[in-house]
């Protein structure tokens, strides 16, 4: 009786038992990874969504700042102010679907082959006090010595969009220092950077329309200009170019998160300045996911648009 009870003790599962336990404990398993994956997800989805509403007003709120100091004047030091003249270069200027090298000067070489998406460059000036007033890169902008070299001594806050190292597009900051030019980036995955500018076309001291460079461009070369050679004609369109009566910018910026982050089908239109826009020739401004690279497609997206009004008046106050 004891040799058969501890050969009863020593029986062990049969086939059966053994393939129901395996597979319950292969379901327990498959599940707690399916909740740890969607958990997972989630959190990303999370984190992602909120970088990109992080990025997209830091972005506006840097754009605003600058573009409200465009032809900025400093009045309050001891005697006469240092003033812009008709004869001054425009403090506001821009260019549609190109980007800068981050070392050449101003707007020199500015490029089509390198830009991000049609993105657009937006370049402002204004005038320094060596003690508050700083460019968009932070750095103290240094007041004219004279009125005479008071055209280039201004300020520059440019802004544009590059790829990294790595491929991932920002929006940049150039400006001028000390050491030459240089550009620093103000925000990650910026996938295209519209400026649409707010010109007075009657004279009558409000925007009359929004219209993107190339079109204020061809009003400035539509306009009968006098002088009896081109150095004099030069001179006169300077003295009343259309980028002088502009009264407002609106810009316009589609960021994208980091990382992929969705599990649908993409399939969405961004429209940076609306539906109703409806230019197509400017490249850009609409944006269709399925056109994407299959790499980045599956990122969080969203628009970020703002109008800023004009604090100065940028068509030379000075006689």
């Amino acid at each position: 009786m004891k040799s058969a009870t501890c050969r009863e003790y020593e029986t062990g599962l049969t086939m059966i038992e053994l393939m129901i336990a395996l597979s319950l404990g292969l379901f327990v398993i498959l599940s707690a990874t399916g909740l740890l994956l969607s958990g997972k997800a989630a959190y990303l989805a999370q984190d992602q969504n909120a970088q990109v509403q992080e990025t997209g007003p830091y972005a506006i709120e840097m754009l605003s700042r600058s573009i409200r100091q465009a032809g900025y004047e400093n009045r309050d030091g001891d005697g006469t102010p240092i003033r812009r003249t008709a004869d001054f270069s425009p403090d506001i200027m821009g260019m549609d679907a190109r980007s800068l090298k981050r070392t050449g000067p101003a707007l020199a070489e500015a490029a089509s082959s390198a830009t991000v998406h049609g993105s657009d460059v937006l370049a402002l000036r204004f005038f320094g006090d060596g003690e508050v007033i700083v460019n968009c890169a932070g750095l103290i902008v240094p007041a004219p010595a004279s009125q005479q070299h008071a055209d280039e001594a201004r300020g520059w806050s440019i802004f544009y969009v590059a790829r990294d190292s790595g491929g991932e597009p920002e929006l940049r900051c150039k400006y001028r220092s000390q050491k030459g030019w240089s550009a620093d980036a103000i925000a990650r995955g910026v996938e295209s950077f519209q400026v649409l500018y707010g010109v007075d076309v009657d004279g009558d001291g409000l925007a009359d329309r929004f219209i993107n460079a190339n079109d204020l461009d061809a009003l400035d070369d539509a306009m009968p200009l006098t002088g009896e050679n081109a150095l004099a004609r030069a001179a006169d369109k300077n003295r009343r170019t259309y980028w002088k009566r502009i009264r407002s910018i609106r810009v316009s910026l589609l960021i994208r998160s980091e990382q992929t982050a969705r599990t649908d089908v993409p399939r969405e239109v961004h429209y940076l300045f609306g539906r109703a826009y409806g230019r197509s020739d400017d490249k850009g401004t609409r944006i269709d996911e399925k056109n994407l690279p299959p790499a980045v497609q599956k990122r969080i997206r969203k628009v970020f648009t703002q109008t800023i009004l004009l604090r100065n008046d940028i068509g030379g106050s000075a006689p």
